[in-house]
């Protein structure tokens, strides 16, 4: 089967150059793919495109009709073309970037305004939840996963460690006291995350998460901004990310526990796309803009905690 926007193309120069084998010469194919091309536009349309004399080319009525109509599918498809040829090479258009609740408001959208400064001809829009977004399904160009990425279809790039750490309010500690190893925390008043992988109801230990501590508590929230302002307010113990939990501790409203076993890392945050041998510039353009700011520490751990 020929293809039908090439036949276009042979139509229209055939009708610009007055001549089968001009036609061919131009395009670079034979002039009997040339003529295949013309019979299967007239075949499919029923009627004739050109008059033939074994002198003369002309076009028909019908033809000139069908030239208008064809070349303004050319120009839009060229069009079309050049603004993903543009995409590709330049970043501009909207980028619909999706993010976790804590962490996008907290770490992503404060960088935004030198984003689109930086790249006057890209607009944002950014999605909040800590659901799993189909990328594809609904329109994403780009989502920020915090841990392990379940997803292995996704092209990622790790953009960011993402360290956790034990902490309380210096009111909980005075009124409770101090943990000083993991197993204590059983005795104490710990504020589950149930959005955790392991759930609410149990801490995870170790380099490798291989110690498992079951907790309790009289709050357990899907939001870890909620459980921070439980935790300044004295309620209880947090096992959270530095990137949520930094400031506080840094003014004193929280304190770092010292325990016999490390914490566990999240595996990192990530930026994860669909696959595309070449991604448009503007998701290359964001995912370099904000790996080099958080590069090579991320700012909500630096200095002093």
């Amino acid at each position: 089967m020929l293809d039908r926007l090439k036949g276009f193309e042979v139509f229209a120069k055939v009708a610009s150059t007055g001549s089968l084998s001009a036609a061919a010469r131009a395009m670079g194919l034979s002039q009997t793919m040339v003529t295949k091309h013309l019979a299967a536009l007239e075949a499919r349309l029923g009627t004739k495109l050109f008059h033939r004399t074994t002198r003369r080319l002309s076009i028909t009525e019908a033809g000139r009709l069908y030239l208008e109509a064809s070349e303004r599918i050319l120009a839009d498809v060229e069009a079309a073309d050049a603004a993903i040829a543009a995409d590709r090479l330049e970043a501009r258009g909207l980028l619909r970037l999706n993010a976790p609740v804590v962490f996008g408001a907290r770490q992503i959208a404060p960088l935004l305004a030198e984003f689109v400064q930086r790249y006057p001809q890209v607009d944002v829009e950014l999605g909040l939840n800590d659901r799993l977004v189909d990328l594809a399904e609904e329109g994403w160009d780009l989502a920020i996963r915090i841990g392990s990425l379940q997803d292995s279809s996704l092209v990622a790039r790790r953009i960011a460690p993402c360290l956790t750490v034990v902490c309380a309010a210096p009111s909980y500690l005075k009124r409770c006291g101090a943990p000083r190893k993991v197993e204590d925390l059983i005795n104490h008043n710990c504020l589950g995350y149930t959005l955790s992988q392991s759930g609410a109801g149990r801490w995870s230990f170790g380099r490798q998460a291989e110690i498992d501590i079951q907790i309790t508590g009289d709050l357990r929230a899907n939001n870890g901004d909620a459980l921070c302002a439980a935790a300044v307010a004295g309620q209880g113990i947090i096992y959270q990310p530095t990137f949520i939990v930094a400031d506080d501790l840094r003014a004193g409203k929280l304190v770092a526990l010292a325990l016999d076993r490390p914490t566990s890392e999240l595996l990192g945050v990530h930026a994860v796309y669909l696959p595309d041998r070449h991604p448009r510039a503007k998701v290359r353009a964001f995912i370099d803009f904000i790996a080099t700011r958080f590069a090579p520490e991320p700012p909500w751990d630096r200095g002093p905690v």
